[in-house]
């Protein structure tokens, strides 16, 4: 199956993430939308995993989360990651316990490597997808700057999740298949 590491999100917060999208829309020629069930914060794509490994991620999973802190964490600055001819991924970025957040990422990064899923060479760049492959009518930067985001609704961080990631249909589907509370006292 194929599998990721991630924090999920309140319904409130993934109904005020699709109410954010139904915005941009407006302003977009083309793009691939985010379902509003599959608003996330990943910490590790692991990619294709059998039975065996998902008991092995299980074990190193529950032994990072059982000394971390249940953490807050907030949405607020609207970004993209440029493709050639488009907006690759346009996401919200975080604020808040970002220091709690990257230490419990490399934590994983490092747990999770001794069972041979490689490190992400990339740095760790948090955020929320809300759409790929986007074309606006306009300049994004105009777009952004003449939205008002808003406040969003905190995310109280005190459980991870190991996602099942499947296409049925036309549509991507992600199911929680472990879960793995923070603690930490």
């Amino acid at each position: 199956m194929r599998a990721f590491i991630g924090i999920d999100f309140k319904q409130e917060l993934k109904h005020e993430l699709a109410e954010l999208q139904k915005s941009l829309k407006n302003y977009a020629v083309k793009g691939r939308w985010k379902y509003i069930d599959n608003f996330h914060l990943t910490l590790k794509f692991l990619g294709e995993i059998d039975q065996w490994q998902k008991e092995q991620i299980d074990n190193i999973m529950h032994n990072i989360c059982i000394d971390q802190k249940p953490f807050s964490l907030t949405l607020d600055d609207l970004g993209v990651f440029a493709g050639r001819e488009n907006i690759r991924v346009l996401w919200l970025g975080l604020a808040g316990d970002i220091n709690r957040l990257t230490s419990l990422y490399n934590k994983i990064e490092e747990g999770l490597n001794s069972l041979g899923f490689p490190r992400e060479k990339r740095g760790y760049k948090p955020h929320v997808t809300i759409g790929q492959d986007i074309v606006f009518k306009e300049d994004f930067l105009h777009i952004r700057d003449g939205l008002s985001l808003g406040k969003f609704t905190a995310i109280y961080v005190d459980r991870l999740f190991l996602f099942k990631s499947e296409q049925i249909g036309n549509k991507r589907i992600y199911t929680k298949i472990s879960r793995y509370p923070l603690l930490g006292k």
